[in-house]
């Protein structure tokens, strides 16, 4: 997404004093999923939205948290293998296997049940 757009959605969000209020989980977890995908400067990222770093660090905090707590996870998962033989990495299709709420509330996902059966004999 285009970082302008997402700091127009930001501003609909802002008081007539100029504080950025209420917003919700799915512009959370895009600022989030944004920031991710920054490769510069934090203050430039930062400039690009229209938000002051004290405000970000709180959203982020926020967004962060929602996103362990399992909020965001109707976003699409995409496993990744690595290929035995040549170590190349390969992308296989979204999960659609067996997804395990870990210690902590993690959340683990496994392609087939025959990995999720070995993950819990070591595990054990």
């Amino acid at each position: 997404m285009d970082l302008t757009v997402l700091s127009k959605k930001i501003s609909s969000y802002r008081t007539p004093k100029g504080r950025i209020t209420n917003l919700p989980n799915e512009l959370l977890a895009e600022i989030l999923h944004e920031w991710e995908q920054w490769s510069g400067a934090p203050s430039a990222f930062y400039k690009l939205l229209g938000v002051d770093f004290r405000k970000m660090g709180s959203m982020m905090g926020k967004a962060k948290q929602l996103k362990r707590d399992g909020a965001f996870d109707g976003l699409q998962f995409t496993e990744i293998t690595l290929d035995q033989e040549t170590g190349q990495v390969m992308e296989l299709p979204p999960c659609s296997g067996v997804e395990l709420v870990w210690e902590g509330g993690r959340i683990i996902r496994f392609s087939r049940v025959e990995i999720l059966l070995d993950f819990l004999k070591k595990a054990a």
